[in-house]
């Protein structure tokens, strides 16, 4: 059921390789992990190989966050080093986060795939249009929240993270933003954020596709496959700092700009895949 041409498997092969460079940089400039892209490439290479329909797009998010684990990590550390890095909403955020993150792995154990890719779309759409049509004047509050609407938060970003294979960063930027919160402080905390979100997404994904072991490709556990985390993985790690450089180095504006634009572009492809 599984069997592809070698020729077939060098050109995925090749293309999860591009991949995984695209990961990294965008990793360290968004400080995401890179799972927008990293899904709808793995998702073709699972097509490939005839990967059954009803468990292939959590395959794609459950192997997409163990991938961007080691980004994240990098990610972290190199925006740390600037002292970009807000660490009282990091401790804050951590725990309630990672508890949205075993929510949505349970969600993925029984839902269909369409509910993933709607929930894609439809968060990428308001950020973007947040980050590309918004005013600097848009404030939830010109501070942070107390306690419990900051733990609400970090749940928030957790769920949605787990629901789309992503590590949080891109929602997590949005919500430190309309809190009155430097993009570039932004960026370097949901970098840091996405460590616990994909550990935890990875765990969880492994255990909620056990139930459905028997239809995984070769070298999977549950709906992590191995193969192409050691494909892609230490691609993206590896060129995260060059993405850091670049966040660092370019304005406020042309920051919220870029990472609006490709969170339009990724949500637009998830969107066309329903119908």
């Amino acid at each position: 059921m599984f069997s592809v041409p070698v020729s077939e498997l060098a050109v995925l092969a090749f293309a999860i390789a591009v991949g995984g460079v695209v990961t990294g940089i965008l990793a360290g400039l968004f400080g995401i992990g890179g799972g927008a892209i990293i899904v709808p490439v793995l998702y073709e290479v699972f097509r490939a190989l005839d990967v059954p329909e009803e468990i292939r797009m959590q395959l794609c998010i459950g192997t997409s966050l163990a991938i961007i684990v080691p980004t994240t990590i990098r990610s972290y550390y190199a925006h740390r080093i600037k002292g970009a890095v807000m660490m009282d909403v990091l401790r804050r955020w951590a725990v309630p986060a990672v508890a949205g993150v075993v929510a949505g792995a349970a969600i993925a154990a029984f839902a269909p795939a369409g509910l993933f890719k709607a929930a894609f779309a439809l968060v990428a759409y308001v950020i973007a249009a947040k980050l590309l049509v918004g005013r600097d004047s848009w404030r939830l509050a010109d501070d942070l929240p107390g306690p419990v609407p900051m733990s609400a938060w970090g749940f928030v970003v957790g769920l949605c993270s787990s629901m789309m294979g992503v590590s949080g960063g891109s929602i997590s930027n949005m919500i430190l933003t309309l809190y009155n919160r430097p993009i570039h402080q932004a960026v370097a905390t949901s970098a840091g954020l996405g460590v616990p979100i994909t550990i935890a997404g990875t765990i969880g994904f492994m255990l909620a596709g056990l139930r459905h072991q028997a239809l995984m490709p070769p070298l999977s556990i549950g709906y992590v496959s191995l193969i192409g985390f050691a494909l892609m993985a230490p691609v993206s790690s590896f060129t995260a700092s060059y993405g850091v450089r670049l966040a660092h180095a370019l304005s406020r504006r042309h920051l919220e700009i870029a990472l609006g634009v490709f969170l339009l572009v990724m949500g637009t492809r998830f969107l066309l895949s329903l119908a």
